[in-house]
């Protein structure tokens, strides 16, 4: 999930590195912005309960999922989880890469 930010980052990073740091502040930002993001969607505020609900959370807002089903029934997101996953869509639209699943997935459909 949001596959194509990271490698973008990764990118940033490796110029970032190769001009002696270069814009290292933004990067620091972001850093904290990632770590957000990634509490929120791994449930780390709840010992990682719904973690996997969470990725389903947000592969089925990108249309590779229909819900959010997990082979334990029990799996579940956590109470305000998706409320957190909201938030974070507000707060950070530019990480996810929802567009660009979308047109690959217009682009590959077979029907």
């Amino acid at each position: 999930m949001w596959t194509q930010r990271a490698v973008e980052l990764f990118g940033r990073i490796r110029q970032c590195i190769a001009t002696d740091y270069t814009g290292i502040e933004t990067l620091l930002a972001e850093g904290a912005a990632i770590t957000d993001m990634n509490a929120v969607i791994f449930d780390a505020k709840n010992g990682f309960k719904g973690c996997i609900a969470g990725i389903h959370e947000i592969l089925r807002r990108q249309g590779l999922m229909e819900g959010l089903w997990c082979l334990n029934p029990e799996e579940k997101l956590s109470p305000g989880q998706m409320e957190e996953i909201d938030r974070i869509y507000n707060t950070y639209p530019t990480f996810n890469d929802d567009n660009f699943v979308s047109k690959f997935l217009k682009e590959t459909q077979v029907c």
